[in-house]
């Protein structure tokens, strides 16, 4: 693990970092990477909040559940021909109401949101309830069902300013690791808020499942 010294913090760049997790990995499962940014919004404000979602590049590496709720039978068969686990309106929402929530991603299609709204204090609490920001309420069901297969990620900040979200795994390549990792930066940065003054991302975390958080120098990215 190396310095770069070049750099005011002396903190690690993304790749010596991406190296440290990866080789301080020895769980007997594939961990997961995941990213940590501080970011200087004011999170008391509905105006200052930061969320969005992207397909990562080189995928998230995590096997994921989509149910899709639509009305249309031919919707229904192309959801699940499209890898979806389970499909329909009715008794799909009613099994949610009775506790079924195993599963990853909620997609639906615009006009049964009204029904499905009958669930939202079941979806809601797990970042599950469907919503056009993140595409996961759509006309077009086989475009959301794949990019929710091949790694779309979602991310909002909490109550103390951070964001948290999946950046893959440790067995992806370094260069796989980078790649969704700027990835994610920039549609962060893309989501930055008007009224955020000054310095947007004020500190960088990198670490694993199991493991401890490395402190990675800004000015890097």
């Amino acid at each position: 693990m190396t310095k770069n010294k070049n750099l005011e913090t002396n903190l690690l760049t993304l790749e010596s970092a991406i190296d440290h997790v990866k080789e301080s990995s020895n769980r007997k499962f594939n961990e997961s990477v995941d990213i940590a940014i501080n970011l200087s919004v004011d999170p008391k404000q509905s105006s200052q909040m930061v969320k969005g979602s992207l397909v990562l590049p080189a995928g998230s590496g995590k096997k994921v559940k989509v149910i899709v709720v639509a009305g249309d039978e031919n919707t229904q068969k192309e959801a699940l021909e499209a890898g979806a686990v389970e499909a329909g309106l009715e008794e799909l929402i009613a099994k949610i109401d009775k506790g079924f929530l195993d599963f990853d991603s909620c997609i639906a299609t615009p006009d049964v949101m009204q029904k499905i709204s009958k669930v939202a204090r079941k979806l809601g609490p797990r970042g599950l309830m469907p919503s056009p920001k993140n595409g996961t309420v759509t006309k077009d069901v086989k475009k959301a069902v794949n990019d929710a297969l091949k790694g779309r990620v979602d991310y909002r900040n909490d109550k103390g300013g951070i964001v948290h979200c999946l950046a893959g795994k440790v067995d992806f390549t370094k260069e796989n690791l980078t790649e969704n990792i700027k990835a994610i930066i920039k549609s962060i940065k893309d989501a930055k808020p008007e009224g955020v003054k000054g310095k947007y991302i004020k500190n960088f975390y990198l670490n694993t499942t199991m493991g401890k958080s490395v402190e990675i120098a800004i000015d890097s990215l």
